[in-house]
């Protein structure tokens, strides 16, 4: 992982090297502010390298040909190595990107490792052939349909979960006999350096993963745009994906976007507010807010946001704030000090647009990390769902709470959104949440709950929020081209006449 000056190095074709030309760029903690790692710097050259390794790799056979079995297998020990690199993975992304080291050992590793073992069970059934009934005309044939790799992936993972994202491209793409290149974030690469490492060492062949950390607007485009690159996947802003997309057209690439999102979270009349509230802080602090399909529009019954709103106050006020590190914390650092200062803008914006600023809202300081980048909690009342706070994405801990006077009402604000992501809808009655849930345009929706997500379900957005799906068998089919075999079950050349028929041949 690290090269001989002690920066972490680019992995191509199975070895750690350093970026073309030895251009390198800092990982801060960003709980500290202070410097974490230096890391090669990856170009378009870098790109090239990597992406022929893979092509290579991937003509060769050696991965691409191998039977379902060996795949599965080998991706059921990628699972077991990244539990026996536990301390080292969780340290690493604990230190560049922020998240809680509660949260990364009690759900991201474990959320990782059963991702892998999912996905090579799947791979057991997704890449049986399908044969189809037999056809009698013109003559009797046969048919099967079968799904084979795409080739070399372009994998494009975001700074918010470096690992489980960087894992649900990684995961689905091999265990359907692909190859990847990998590009994390410039934030957060380390973790994701360190799956080369752990994949070679599951007996994954040198050349079917490759990883260069990098600029988006070199790096990036460069993969998106590559000849040689059959399929892009990437988690991201919807600005950013709107490029992709463009740069990928150039060569009708595959394209698989999760994009951003501005999710509405509706508490019905009825609701349990002993749930519903600590559920609706759940929604938008998670990683502090940044997390695309964060509940950050909550949508309340007009008499009841008093209490709804007195109650988050009071809850929110109660939760530590400190050092990712520390296991007695629940809000760490947000990634950058240009997004402490994007969110810090939004709350100004709020104020200015006249909603009612009634908790947080601020830059926070806790002792002896005072160059870290920490924002508190923060709540607006009085938000109208026109207003930029509920519009745009924020990608912070900033709640717009909205009022309504009817569930019509409460669902026709939700809905007027670019944004399609998520939503989520809170309720003693299962019958009329379903009911909501159903009105609501976006792709995946909680009932009296959030954030939950599972590897055998797929996961994206409507409108702007995305295109194509993660996870489950339809993420795995996305890695996938389908191919139509017909065989004619007619062997003796007198039985062929549409030959005649059709073109006046003469056997």
């Amino acid at each position: 992982m690290h090269l001989a000056n002690g920066e972490y190095g680019l992995f191509i074709d199975g070895k750690y090297v350093p970026a073309e030309g030895g251009a390198t760029f800092k990982v801060v903690d960003p709980s500290t502010g202070q410097v974490a790692a230096e890391v090669a710097k990856g170009s378009e050259k870098d790109v090239d390298r990597a992406v022929q390794a893979a092509r290579k790799a991937f003509d060769s056979g050696d991965w691409s040909r191998r039977s379902p079995e060996e795949r599965a297998q080998v991706l059921e020990a990628i699972a077991l190595k990244i539990g026996e690199h536990a301390e080292e993975l969780a340290f690493l992304e604990v230190q560049s990107s922020g998240a809680t080291l509660r949260r990364v050992m009690n759900a991201d590793l474990l959320s990782v490792m059963e991702l892998f073992v999912r996905c090579a069970r799947l791979t057991r059934e997704i890449s049986k052939k399908e044969v189809l009934d037999a056809f009698p005309l013109p003559g009797p044939n046969q048919t099967m349909v079968v799904r084979e790799p795409i080739g070399v992936c372009a994998a494009i993972a975001p700074f918010n979960f470096p690992l489980i994202l960087a894992s649900w491209k990684l995961a689905p793409a091999l265990a359907m006999g692909n190859t990847v290149v990998l590009k994390p974030a410039t934030y957060t690469p380390l973790t994701a350096i360190a799956l080369g490492k752990i994949c070679q060492e599951a007996g994954l062949p040198d050349g079917v993963l490759n990883i260069v950390p990098g600029p988006g607007g070199s790096v990036g485009e460069a993969l998106a745009g590559h000849p040689d690159v059959d399929k892009v996947a990437f988690t991201g802003s919807t600005v950013v994906g709107r490029r992709i997309m463009q740069v990928a057209s150039g060569t009708i690439k595959k394209v698989t976007l999760e994009l951003g999102g501005k999710s509405p979270n509706i508490i019905l009349d009825d609701a349990d507010l002993d749930i519903a509230v600590p559920g609706s802080l759940f929604a938008f602090l998670l990683h502090c807010g940044q997390v695309c399909e964060s509940g950050t529009r909550l949508f309340v019954p007009r008499k009841m946001q008093g209490e709804i709103v007195e109650r988050m106050v009071a809850q929110a006020k109660q939760l530590k704030i400190g050092s990712a590190m520390d296991l007695s914390c629940d809000l760490g650092p947000v990634i950058s000090k240009q997004q402490m200062e994007t969110i810090l803008s939004y709350v100004e914006a709020g104020k200015q647009e006249g909603a009612k600023l009634v908790l947080g809202g601020k830059r926070c300081q806790p002792a002896g990390l005072e160059d870290g980048f920490y924002v508190e909690p923060t709540i607006f009342t009085d938000v109208n769902n026109k207003m930029r706070i509920a519009q745009e994405e924020i990608f912070g801990p900033v709640l717009s709470v909205i009022p309504y006077d009817t569930v019509e009402e409460a669902v026709a604000m939700a809905n007027d959104s670019m944004y399609g992501l998520a939503g989520g809808v809170w309720s003693r009655d299962h019958a009329k949440a379903l009911q909501v849930a159903g009105q609501i345009r976006a792709g995946t929706v909680w009932i009296n709950d959030w954030h939950m997500l599972r590897s055998d379900a797929p996961f994206g957005g409507y409108k702007q929020s995305g295109l194509g799906r993660e996870l489950g068998r339809w993420g795995m089919e996305a890695y996938t081209e389908l191919k139509t075999i017909n065989m004619s079950m007619t062997l003796e050349r007198s039985q062929r006449g549409w030959y005649d028929r059709m073109l006046g041949l003469k056997g």
